[in-house]
């Protein structure tokens, strides 16, 4: 009984920890106040997409983590379409290796919305977990006064307080959180960029962002400069009576993330690191990033640096 209850303890934490870090974002990212500079600036990118040049950006993270000196992996996949005025992306964020043992995590996710001038928009989203006990399906579409969600098995509850329709309407679904910012407005004052807000079907979370500096970094998919922002993660509603605050459960610490200049109007999360609690530090790093020109025909071109 003592061990059953140190499992499910371990895989909670786990879940946490690896869920939030491999998708980088994925507890959550829109701001409801923007730098001055993001009403005169479109992101180039974007504007070549908008202009009819539709694009694909393949991203992949992959996670690792030590429980007794045995590695914990988890990765995470993501393709993304931008086609003209709109866009849809696949993921799938699945736990391998000893990880099964804690956590049989294996997670679908697709979203689509609306290409704009500086970042994309949510409309439609739908996850399906395959942890073998609830396997939930959460799907959500972004109305003109609030963002409807139908989970099935349904949640037992929305949380204490509930996000409200305003809050909901504010934030982005968590894939396209994390791929939103990537085309963000940044300045020499602002590098990390804005506030992210998330919204899951339940859980409203803010991701607040603190420039630490310039650094090194080295992955599989880049090797060079960037900066490193520091993370305090805010649990604004849709949590459990009593888990409003500034962390997540399972997480220790500030999550850290590094942002690297891939391309031209691309900021891209190339590395996280987050503390867990009960297993220590977990690595995320990227292992593909590439952007592709995609023609007429369904053929594609690669565009700026190899991923």
């Amino acid at each position: 009984m003592v061990i059953q209850k140190v499992q499910i303890s371990m895989k909670r934490k786990l879940m946490a920890g690896l869920a939030v870090a491999t998708l980088g974002l994925t507890v959550p990212v829109h701001s409801d106040t923007k730098p001055a500079v993001a009403a005169t600036v479109s992101n180039p990118i974007l504007a070549d997409v908008q202009a009819g040049s539709a694009k694909r950006l393949v991203y992949e993270l992959e996670a690792v983590a030590y429980f007794l000196f045995i590695p914990v992996t988890g990765k995470a996949d993501f393709d993304v379409m931008l086609d003209g005025p709109t866009y849809s992306m696949d993921a799938r964020v699945k736990t391998t290796g000893i990880a099964d043992i804690f956590v049989d995590y294996d997670m679908r996710i697709a979203s689509s919305g609306y290409v704009e001038d500086d970042g994309l928009q949510s409309y439609n989203f739908v996850s399906q977990n395959f942890d073998g006990k609830k396997n939930r399906r959460v799907e959500m579409t972004y109305g003109a006064t609030d963002v409807e969600m139908v989970a099935t098995p349904a949640f037992g509850n929305l949380g204490f307080p509930p996000a409200t329709p305003e809050q909901k309407l504010a934030a982005l679904d968590p894939i396209t959180a994390l791929i939103d910012v990537f085309f963000q407005p940044r300045s020499s004052e602002n590098p990390c960029g804005d506030s992210i807000k998330i919204f899951d079907g339940r859980q409203l979370t803010h991701l607040n962002f603190t420039y630490i500096g310039q650094t090194d970094i080295s992955t599989k998919a880049y090797n060079g400069k960037g900066i490193e922002c520091h993370v305090k993660v805010d649990r604004v509603a849709g949590y459990k009576k009593g888990d409003k605050g500034s962390n997540l459960s399972g997480i220790d610490g500030p999550m850290k993330i590094y942002f690297a200049p891939v391309y031209e109007g691309m900021m891209a999360p190339v590395k996280i690191v987050v503390d867990t609690e009960d297993i220590g530090k977990i690595t995320v790093s990227a292992k593909k990033l590439r952007l592709e020109d995609v023609a007429s025909n369904g053929a594609s071109t690669s565009s700026g640096q190899p991923g």
